[in-house]
């Protein structure tokens, strides 16, 4: 079910993660387990087998797991603090995860989120370790057991440069479970990872390209908490970790930790400090720890930016010279759920779970205007500006698509993403097809691409705006996750979220004496096939449609199935006999006339079938309203496999409908929208799919 949530500033320790096991027992609970029966967990739910590392090859090498107590003496989960050097790569391609990891160590607090220190090898040991990891707006507790795969007694995947420290290794077996195997860690980018560190949201800018103000973007996001890097581009695996003249090293990645603005010589300078993580080589150029630049800055502010000068790895660069000399910025803007009480301010964030389905809401990019606006869609309002803008409102979309990495083994991939973001008009319904016609979008992501999330920032005057992310072709289906960070508060609601019925009473049918010439022809035709009772059975009412129908050339069909002529008997025996009387099939016919005339509407190629995307417009005209998730119930349940219905479903789809929101409706008297379950509930059980 699309789900919305919003945070604004709860500390990390009050949100509790969830248990990820089968059977949902705890790390506390298993271990506690394993102690009363004196073993060693071994995890069902991971393996020490071969589909735990590889779901597409088979193992190159003959793989032994063992446990950290049988590759060494005294093995330790942490050994003087987890920093950088805990962290070698192994066989695996999954240096970007290496790299978030290193620069997870210099940010204590989240490390100490992801990696509880309430365990090791010696206190309550029974062989299970646990981490948490963010995915898709829930903090996830991953248990594991610390069999680790080896080969002649050395780890092959992810190890500390110590021999005897383990929890490096061990938490990149806790993100492979997370993600269904070792293999479907190859490949990605260094910001994955670290949202799946903090819960923050990434952005990425190339230095020689960013916008205008993208020292205040760095200065705010500091102030905000967030993480930040920088690194200068490679041309060749030669030049990976080469140095410059200068003292920068190519292709490394480097933590920005601060920003400031000093008085220098009459003018004002914008300056970086950077740290590299290996403690040591620096910047050499001006501005460096010891260069002439800093005798012409007021000694107690040259005193209180510099603090303690020494070849620490940390140094500071003029802005100017950081974008000639790095080539992209990286930002994870943390969420207030990941920061500590000392950070100056928060991002506001809004976030919302929805879904691609093909035949209904998968419609594919602007290119596709037909489908375009049957994807899910969300309405922003900015109301308050930036402090230090009264103009505009600063705001970062990101649309993540979900648990790709884990269908790899089902031959899936990162399907193509972006958005695009509208000036929004005043209605509260789903936007239709003409609005996106005639109106372009105010802002959009610069690139659809094929990556787990696609982010940007926005500065835009205060307003209502409409969000639509998708896919870039139609009918690719994938569950995504929308996040909406901004620096004041602001107002998000899903669209097309309405579930209601507007159903006259139907008019009371015409006396005998008054009947047009078609009712009269209907009732003869009624007349030869209804018995003694006067009344027409199911297979009589399959046979009299199917044969007044028929005669309509402009409808293409097959004949109305049994079941479609149930569910009229359904929707018309007002006297619950089981049939229909005469009185009661021409109150059906006025009904099915107007039907007709909208399934030709939607008809468009008159090929006999209508597009399942324009469902929603053709329920809505007969005065039914389904939100997101009813349409691709229904869509799956009645749709071909090239996203149309034919007229038989498309009438069956209807009647049922009808006859459940009366049902309904009969059953709500005090019209609460409740009987002891909503109508979307009542609406999904009753429809059977």
């Amino acid at each position: 079910m699309p789900l919305q949530s919003t945070l604004s500033g709860r500390s990390s320790s009050s949100i509790q993660a969830e248990s990820t096991q089968w059977g949902g027992k705890t790390f506390e609970q298993l271990r506690q387990e394993c102690l009363q029966k004196g073993v060693l967990f071994e995890d069902p739910d991971f393996p020490a087998t071969d589909s735990s590392l590889y779901f597409s090859q088979s193992v190159p090498v003959q793989i032994q797991w063992k446990r950290p107590k049988e590759i060494c003496d005294s093995p330790k989960f942490i050994v003087g603090g987890a920093d950088r050097t805990d962290i070698c790569q192994g066989q695996l391609g999954d240096c970007w995860l290496l790299a978030a990891i290193a620069s997870l160590t210099m940010k204590k607090d989240a490390l100490a989120r992801v990696v509880p220190h309430d365990q090791d090898f010696e206190h309550k040991y029974a062989g299970i370790f646990h981490f948490q990891f963010w995915q898709h707006n829930k903090w996830l507790d991953v248990v594991v057991d610390d069999r680790l795969p080896t080969v002649r007694n050395r780890l092959i995947m992810l190890h500390s440069a110590s021999n005897d420290e383990f929890w490096s290794a061990l938490m990149e077996k806790a993100y492979a479970k997370l993600h269904g195997s070792y293999e479907s860690l190859k490949g990605g980018s260094t910001m994955e990872a670290m949202e799946d560190f903090t819960g923050g949201v990434g952005e990425m800018y190339e230095t020689k390209t960013a916008p205008s103000d993208l020292f205040l973007i760095m200065k705010k996001a500091l102030d905000r908490g967030s993480m930040m890097g920088c690194s200068i581009d490679i041309t060749s695996s030669a030049e990976s970790e080469a140095r410059t003249t200068t003292g920068l090293v190519k292709g490394h990645a480097y933590s920005i930790t601060g920003l400031e603005e000093v008085k220098f010589r009459g003018q004002t300078i914008k300056l970086v400090r950077i740290r590299n993580p290996w403690g040591q080589v620096e910047w050499n150029g001006p501005w460096s720890d010891n260069s002439r630049e800093w005798d012409y800055v007021d000694k107690a502010e040259k005193n209180r930016i510099l603090q303690i000068s020494s070849d620490d790895g940390e140094f500071w660069m003029e802005f100017e010279d950081f974008k000639k000399n790095y080539d992209k910025v990286e930002i994870c803007n943390m969420t207030p759920d990941a920061l500590n009480e000392d950070v100056k301010r928060h991002w506001d964030v809004n976030v919302f779970e929805g879904n691609w389905i093909r035949g209904s809401t998968a419609g594919g990019c602007r290119n596709f205007v037909d489908t375009f606006w049957t994807n899910p869609q969300y309405q922003l309002h900015l109301e308050d500006a930036d402090d230090d803008d009264d103009d505009v409102c600063s705001v970062v979309i990101a649309v993540m698509q979900k648990n790709r990495r884990k269908l790899r083994k089902e031959g899936l991939d990162l399907e193509t993403i972006g958005f695009a973001v509208y000036e929004a008009p005043d209605e509260e319904d789903q936007v239709g097809k003409d609005f996106f016609r005639y109106h372009a979008s105010k802002a959009r992501s610069r690139t659809y691409i094929n990556m787990r999330e696609v982010s940007e920032r926005f500065t835009l005057p205060p307003g209502k705006y409409l969000l639509v992310p998708t896919t870039f072709q139609p009918h690719h289906e994938a569950d995504f996750l929308v996040r909406i960070f901004s620096e004041k508060k602001a107002g998000a609601l899903e669209m097309g979220t309405t579930v209601d019925a507007d159903l006259p009473d139907p008019p009371k049918p015409s006396a005998p004496e008054d009947e047009s010439e078609e009712e009269k022809g209907l009732r003869r035709l009624f007349e030869q096939l209804a018995g003694s009772d006067k009344a027409i059975c199911v297979m009589e009412l399959q046979q009299m449609l199917n044969g007044v129908l028929s005669r309509r050339k402009e409808i293409k069909f097959d004949g109305l199935s049994l079941s479609t002529c149930h569910s009229i008997i359904n929707l018309m025996d007002v006297d619950n006999t089981g049939k229909l009387e005469f009185q009661e099939f021409k109150v059906f016919w006025e009904k099915m006339k107007k039907w007709i005339m909208l399934f030709l509407a939607f008809d468009t190629d008159r090929s006999g079938k209508m597009s399942s995307y324009e469902l929603r417009n053709a329920l809505k005209a007969t005065g039914m309203q389904l939100n997101n998730q009813l349409l691709q119930l229904v869509s799956l349940r009645f749709a071909d496999n090239d996203y149309n219905i034919d007229f038989d479903d498309y009438l069956t789809c209807i009647v049922r409908l009808e006859n459940m929101f009366r049902t309904f409706q009969a059953l709500d008297k005090s019209n609460t929208g409740r009987v002891n379950m909503n109508i979307m509930q009542f609406l999904m059980l009753s429809m059977n799919v």
